[in-house]
Order: structure tokens, then sequence, then C-alpha cells
């Protein structure tokens, strides 16, 4: 087999593994919670991390503030890479009306869209684990506490 031949056989099996490879990683970020495994498989991996301690910039997994426990679980169970600040979530995800909250959407607080403080994963039942001061909690997402911003649905 002369050269150019071998040299075009190693190109095109090249661009075959970037262009797969390539596909396989935006198939991997297009993945939301609409479905109920893939909310199964968030919640799981959230309560996998119940009462671990709560830390300004931590993204886990022996320590997490609010954005970082939400990426770090996306990430886990979904293979889902979120931006890293509870602001970059928000901005860079679809609105959802807290009225059609599913499983596994993100819920955001603070004092505007333009000012969010605090992010936590929706469970249902107007609850939410989130990273908080007291560390991985379950709690209601209306709380004199919080002011719900707004939510959001990831890859949708």
């Amino acid at each position: 087999m002369n050269s150019h031949l071998k040299k075009a056989i190693v190109s095109i099996a090249t661009a075959f593994t970037l262009f797969t490879t390539g596909s396989a990683i935006v198939a991997n970020q297009s993945a939301h919670a609409a479905t109920s495994d893939e909310a199964a498989s968030l919640i799981d991996e959230a309560n996998d991390h119940m009462g671990v301690r709560y830390v300004y910039g931590a993204t886990g997994p022996s320590s997490f503030d609010c954005s970082g426990f939400t990426k770090y679980v996306y990430k886990q169970a979904l293979g889902v890479n979120l931006q890293r600040t509870a602001q970059a979530q928000y901005n860079s995800n679809k609105k959802v009306s807290v009225n059609s909250l599913k499983k596994g959407d993100l819920v955001f607080f603070g004092s505007s869209a333009r000012s969010i403080s605090h992010v936590g994963m929706y469970i249902g039942d107007g609850k939410m684990i989130d990273a908080q001061n007291r560390g991985v909690i379950k709690e209601s997402i209306y709380s004199s506490w919080w002011n719900l911003v707004g939510a959001a649905r990831v890859g949708d």
C-alpha cells in the first residue's frame, strides 16, 4: 500500500473517530429531566449526598455550595455539564413556570432574575434538595428565607 493511501485511511479513521466522539458529547449534554427515569436518577444521586456539609465555592463530593451541588448531581446522574454559578445556571436553561415544575427542574432564589443567589433541585410536592448553610437538605421551595424567582428545565 502506498504512503498516500495509508495517510488517507488514517485521516478518514481520525475524522470518523472525532465525529462519533463529538456526537456522543453533544448528545450527552442535551439530556434533561423530562423523563421519570432521568428524574429518578437525579433524585437518587442527590439523596446520596444528604447531610454533606456546605462550603462556599465547593463542588463536591465532600462538600458543596448550592450551584456546585446541582452541577455535581447533573454530571454524575446524567452526564450533563451545568454552568458553575446559580446565576449562570438560571441564564443558560429554559425557564418554566413554577406551576409546571417537574422533578429534576432547577429552582432559583434571589432578589430578582438578575440577582440569583441560590439554586436547588425540585423533587416534587413543593420540595427541593439543596446545599445551604445547614448542608445538603430537603426543604420547601416556599419559605420565609428564600425569595423564589423562577425555575428552569435543563436541556429543553
